[in-house]
């Protein structure tokens, strides 16, 4: 089946969450600071490791995945910070791997799923299921002998499609196939990902630093939802979809910070945006859990007067800064 053509319908809705994009990457195209600082493309990658694992039930935190990937010695179980450490080096090899080679994905995997999985960077040899953050299986995968020529299938249509094709829809179809396939016996999600990525970086630099994973963990129920739907239908439209609402969401968050000179403040700032969605209110009580500090003092000094003075967020009650029923948004 050389001429296999992953089955999705391209959409208005798809042409617009494009056009909205590529206007972002122009913008993005006018700073320096995204691409150019060490300290933002660094904090981006451990949002995008953080998130990507997090999905998959790490418990770590976000300044834990931080020490981790800094050397220092973090309290956790052996497995999780094993994993935080094969997905470092794996984001760190985006650069170098070829997009539409399944040798360089059986690579990837190799290394993201380092000491933990038997068969790392070979396909599964048993049946296995896609389940969602509750356990509940939403995909029964295709049977062990088929995978090598279901991948061969799908390496070949994006090799034929890749200069027709638009990157942004060609990377979101190898995602949602390859989550269907299940290639692997662990690890395909966090893969997935990370290969998402590398299609898109080979198309524009930005993508390489762009934590699209950290966006997809905020609205992790509609991930699973869009794939369980997309397996109904028996076409991929809807996660493509999905996809792109994801990538253009991230993109203005990282105009807006882009914006912003890169400073310690600037990096913290990007920290508070990632446990918070915008528009929806939330308390200081729950952002310092998701931040993991202990301190409100803390927490208004270095998180919240910097993002409420660049304007990044607002409160619920501005007219009544200490209120106990105070909260505060993304906007």
């Amino acid at each position: 089946m050389d001429n296999y053509v992953p089955p999705f319908t391209f959409t208005s809705t798809m042409l617009d969450y494009i056009s909205s994009i590529m206007e972002k990457i122009g913008k993005l195209d006018n700073y320096t600071n995204f691409n150019k600082k060490p300290s933002l493309r660094k904090n981006n990658r451990i949002r995008s490791i953080h998130s990507s694992l997090a999905i998959e039930a790490n418990s770590l935190s976000l300044e834990q995945v931080k020490d981790v990937i800094d050397g220092k010695m973090v309290i956790g179980a052996q497995r999780e910070i094993q994993e935080v450490k094969n997905a470092y080096n794996a984001y760190e090899m985006i650069n170098e791997v070829d997009p539409y080679s399944i040798k360089d994905l059986k690579k990837i995997h190799g290394i993201m799923t380092y000491l933990i999985v038997d068969e790392s960077g070979n396909y599964r040899k048993g049946n296995e299921g896609v389940f969602d953050a509750d356990g509940n299986c939403i995909h029964i995968c295709p049977p062990p002998e088929q995978v090598d020529e279901l991948m061969k299938q799908l390496f070949n249509w994006m090799k034929k499609n890749k200069n027709d094709l638009h990157p942004l829809v060609l990377s979101s179809v190898f995602h949602y196939e390859f989550v269907f396939i299940h290639p692997f016996k662990d690890g395909n999600g966090r893969t997935a990902r990370l290969w998402h990525n590398v299609i898109l970086s080979s198309w524009k630099e930005i993508f390489e630093y762009l934590p699209i994973e950290s966006q997809i963990k905020k609205y992790q129920d509609g991930y699973y939802k869009a794939i369980a739907e997309c397996n109904l239908k028996g076409d991929s439209t809807i996660f493509i979809e999905f996809m792109l609402k994801m990538i253009d969401e991230i993109l203005d968050e990282a105009v807006n910070t882009s914006k912003m000179p890169i400073t310690e403040a600037t990096i913290n700032i990007n920290k508070l945006l990632d446990v918070m969605e915008y528009n929806t209110p939330i308390t200081a009580n729950e952002i310092m859990e998701k931040l993991d500090i202990k301190s409100k003092e803390t927490l208004r000094t270095t998180y919240l007067d910097p993002a409420i003075k660049e304007g990044v967020v607002a409160l619920t009650i501005p007219d009544k800064p200490t209120s106990k029923n105070q909260m505060y948004y993304k906007i």
